[in-house]
């Protein structure tokens, strides 16, 4: 069997062959002959789904949508191409584009229910807090959503609201955490729509949309990451789409997810100034303090994304004007580039590092970086769910490894 593996128990001299697929994945549930099982708490070397919409070789800094650089993504097309890209496995024709970018931005959408929700929330409210909820609020206005579960065409005939309804649920829900007013729910691209529901952006609106919509592809999707795998799990329940969308929004509420981006801010406001980044660095070091948006769970080289990021920023910032913050991350990461410290950990900045302040160059305040990660990572989650929902799967049930008391009686006398 040369497609095989051997493995031996030394405890009791006993081999089974198992099989290795061309990827070099085999079936873990082969261990179980052997009365083992495999300890992979973060599952970084337990794959869960096989899956032909995301690619990444976190060695080499390679991220391709349907095997399409991320690059030229971001370069050549829109978000809406790349949802099309996601949804469908294929970049839309001239006539697919027009008709897709014409169902998602001029879909019939319960506005009056979804500002009502939004409004429903104390002020002060995280703006995650009222995606997380909306999505959960949208499943119970749309009782069709649990028939689609085994229904492909009905799932993609939902794709177009989904992302119309995301685009309002967020917009509004940041709107409403700085007290400001909502836009029109117009726009010629869906960053556009975006920045013009959310009343943020307008005074620079061509230059800020065309940047939105680059972030917007770089965000759409990334393999199976928390919020990702969490929508698998959550959907191999025969869970609906709206349901499992607010616990895949949940997970990359975490500031280990799609919360990091903001803590990138936070971390260069604290610093403050450049003179003080190499003393900030030294406190990094002895663990004092956290070095944000450095490093990757996948990448071992540079982030993809946070190279085309970086070009993006130069973008905003020419016309909204210099940040002090920007000369802040700058110094930080030429520092940390040459530092054997930072080198031997292969710590290179991520997609959060230069993320925050392009989306604060262009008017957003950091509770809303969240959610502009999870408005473009929706069409992800649902592509996921739709190709799981189209093959075949069981739901997902990780063993255990019990390290708790044996059997014990409870005692006669407890007093």
């Amino acid at each position: 069997m040369p497609d095989s593996l051997s493995i031996t128990d030394n405890r009791t001299g006993k081999t089974i062959e198992v099989s290795v697929d061309g990827h070099g994945a085999f079936p873990a549930s082969e261990l179980k002959k052997l009365g083992l099982l495999s300890f992979d708490q973060p599952l970084l070397a337990t794959a869960t789904a096989r899956s032909a919409i995301t690619f990444i070789d976190g060695e080499a800094g390679i991220l391709r949508y349907r095997g399409y650089p991320i690059e030229q993504l971001a370069e050549k097309t829109s978000f809406l191409e790349v949802a099309y890209l996601l949804a469908y496995g294929e970049l839309p024709t001239a006539a697919q584009r027009s008709v897709f970018e014409a169902a998602v931005l001029g879909a019939q959408v319960d506005t009056a229910r979804i500002r009502k929700h939004v409004e429903s929330f104390p002020a002060g409210s995280h703006p995650m807090s009222v995606l997380i909820s909306g999505y959960a609020a949208l499943g119970a206005a749309h009782q069709e959503a649990k028939a689609a579960v085994h229904d492909g065409e009905a799932r993609k005939a939902a794709l177009p609201t989904q992302l119309a309804e995301t685009l309002q649920l967020g917009a509004y829900a940041i709107a409403a955490s700085i007290g400001g007013t909502t836009g029109a729910t117009s726009g010629a691209t869906f960053a556009e729509q975006f920045l013009r529901t959310s009343g943020v952006g307008a005074e620079q609106l061509e230059v800020f949309a065309r940047a939105l919509e680059v972030l917007f592809i770089l965000h759409a999707d990334h393999e199976l990451n928390a919020g990702t795998n969490a929508m698998r799990a959550i959907g191999s329940a025969e869970t609906d789409a709206y349901h499992s969308l607010a616990g895949a929004s949940a997970a990359l509420y975490g500031p280990l997810h799609g919360g990091a981006n903001e803590a990138v801010l936070k971390m260069l406001a604290k610093i403050g100034d450049v003179k003080n980044v190499p003393d900030f660095i030294e406190h990094v070091k002895h663990r004092d303090e956290k070095l944000m948006g450095f490093g990757h769970r996948v990448y071992k080289n540079f982030d993809p994304r946070a190279t085309v990021i970086k070009s993006v920023v130069d973008e905003v910032l020419a016309v909204s004007g210099p940040d002090p913050l920007l000369g802040v991350a700058q110094e930080l990461e030429k520092i940390a580039l040459e530092d054997e410290y930072f080198v031997s950990r292969k710590l290179y900045p991520n997609v959060d590092f230069y993320s925050g302040i392009a989306y604060k160059a262009i008017g957003f305040q950091p509770a809303a970086f969240t959610v502009l990660f999870a408005v473009p990572r929706t069409i992800g989650w649902l592509s996921h769910y739709d190709e799981m929902m189209a093959g075949e799967f069981k739901i997902t049930r990780p063993a255990q490894v019990y390290i708790g008391s044996d059997e014990r009686s409870v005692p006669a006398n407890r007093g």
